[in-house]
């Protein structure tokens, strides 16, 4: 869920923290991807037609390996250096919003079966969407799917966003040959994590909780899908806080104002309230001293807990954070992974292997490619790379191992 209304409440009282970018404007910045999120979009999107999504042939839901395959071989491209952070268990205090969205998939159910009964394509569409869940199953084909692609993750031990926003305040495990993280409990704390620590230049998710746990740059949009042509968005936490008047202290107040995961809002307060009531008494405990009965707080409201964990998130260590390194991608690793196993098309995911070779982070000379667009460091990568090799891995692929199946996937 993130902060209810944070974005609106940022355009119109601060509108200076916020400014689109280019995907491009990013080249050889690392930035930490809070992976769940992107995993719960892909199942969302790619592929879905009323309540048909992509698979395999074991009947396996494929539209998350597609999406994580195809988005971040767009961000290489764009010579970005991702990272993925995963999360970890969520924290206690988020038990009852998670009773929640499972009591809504539930109505979705039955809404769902209401529609196909009554024959009501848009509403099967829009409430099959509303039943998806990410499985443990889908993060671990997507850790694999990372690694052999020689892309870092980070298994947070909690939060991502979180462990992010860390690594940023500060700047990590490995698949296509890109880091990945696992968080503690969520990855949005984990994201932050790494990003105040400073080996991250910036946090990419949907949640804006990521700005409440100190990103110092968060970025929106990042992995949504190029045919809707949306600009990144940037947020600096710093300019929030300056072009608000407001301390860290006092945003993260304001923020369990708004609502966030881990407690309800007081009724009858939204995002312009509690900023007015956060600049007048600056923090919680003066506000509940002073509304009186004037609006209707929750019984219990644990708005104390929500504001440690937003300071003190269970996040991992600097010390205990693996150096961020990436390798080279595993060609044969994932042709087995993607077509072997899940039925990718095999002439696309060999073509879309020598882009990932050619940009994977082993192989652009940053230093020199700076500048140059897509296309040209396109050509350059591609060259001393024989496509006649190319062409005998594919022969020596389909005699050997491939046994005719199913091109069932395009990417």
């Amino acid at each position: 869920m993130g902060i209810k209304g944070l974005t609106k409440l940022l355009a119109d009282n601060a509108p200076g923290c916020m400014k689109e970018q280019k995907l491009e404007s990013y080249f050889g910045r690392k930035i930490a991807i809070d992976a769940s999120m992107s995993i719960y979009q892909f199942l969302i999107v790619v592929g879905r037609q009323g309540t048909e999504t992509l698979t395999n042939e074991a009947g396996e839901v494929t539209s998350h390996l597609q999406g994580m395959f195809t988005r971040t071989i767009r961000i290489l491209e764009a010579g970005l250096k991702p990272v993925y952070v995963f999360d970890g268990k969520p924290p206690d205090l988020k038990r009852e919003e998670l009773k929640k969205r499972y009591a809504r998939r539930e109505d979705a159910t039955e809404g769902l079966q209401e529609a196909k009964e009554e024959g009501k394509a848009e509403d099967v569409e829009k409430y099959s969407k509303r039943t998806v869940r990410v499985t443990r199953q889908h993060n671990e084909d997507c850790r694999r799917l990372l690694r052999l692609m020689g892309v870092p993750v980070i298994e947070a031990p909690s939060e991502a966003e979180a462990e992010c926003a860390n690594l940023a305040k500060q700047g990590k495990k490995w698949l296509m040959g890109v880091p990945v993280v696992e968080a503690q409990p969520e990855a949005e704390a984990e994201c932050a994590n790494v990003a105040k620590q400073g080996k991250v230049f910036g946090v990419a998710s949907e949640d804006m909780d990521a700005l409440t746990f100190g990103a110092p740059k968060f970025l929106r949009h990042l992995m949504e899908p190029a045919a809707r042509k949306l600009p990144v968005m940037e947020f600096d936490v710093s300019k929030v806080l300056e072009d608000l008047s407001l301390t860290m202290d006092e945003f993260i107040d304001l923020c369990i104002l708004c609502g966030c995961d881990y407690c309800d809002s007081i009724r009858g307060v939204g995002p312009t309230t509690a900023l007015k009531l956060i600049r007048q008494h600056k923090n919680i405990e003066s506000i509940l001293e002073k509304i009186g009965d004037k609006y209707q707080v929750p019984d219990p409201w644990p708005y104390d807990q929500a504001r440690t964990l937003f300071k003190e998130p269970l996040v991992t260590p600097s010390e205990k954070v693996p150096e961020i390194k990436w390798t080279a991608p595993d060609e044969e690793g994932l042709v087995k992974f993607l077509v072997e196993e899940n039925g990718f098309n095999l002439e696309r995911v060999t073509k879309i292997g020598v882009v990932l070779q050619a940009f994977s982070c082993t192989s652009i000379d940053y230093s020199k490619e700076k500048g140059a667009s897509t296309s040209e460091r396109r050509q350059r990568c591609h060259q001393g790379r024989s496509s006649q090799e190319r062409e005998e891995k594919m022969i020596n692929h389909n005699e050997s191992n491939h046994n005719g199946i199913c091109p069932l996937l395009i990417v």
